[in-house]
């Protein structure tokens, strides 16, 4: 998996935008001005959000991720090499739907094909 396929993934999600926040060339994706995924200038991998600090300790546990860092707990890390292309995708659409059902229901609609 590489940054451009996570782009492509992305990209393809109602309402999606990428931006650049904090410069050098961050890729940091988001939905109702919200982000869902990052990946980092340094390109280490694709950093998420999951449900909730336990789900993110979990996938760290079970070797599936790691502690994504300067992110709430609530997120994490997945290293290139740490996950298949379907899991990566797997995980950016878990957690653009969880940033989805926490935005106003006028916003929510508006995002629906």
């Amino acid at each position: 998996m590489t940054r451009e396929t996570v782009n492509a993934i992305c990209a393809r999600l109602p309402g999606a935008e990428v931006s650049d926040p904090w410069g050098d060339g961050h890729d940091a994706w988001k939905v109702g001005g919200k982000m869902f995924a990052v990946v980092g200038a340094k390109n280490l991998g694709l950093s998420v959000k999951t449900a909730s600090p336990e789900d993110a300790q979990l996938l760290i546990d079970m070797g599936k991720a790691v502690k994504a860092p300067y992110f709430h707990a609530s997120w994490v890390l997945v290293p290139w090499d740490m996950a298949t292309p379907e899991d990566l995708a797997h995980r950016i659409r878990t957690s653009y739907d969880l940033i989805v059902s926490k935005l106003p229901k006028k916003t929510r609609v508006a995002l629906e094909p």
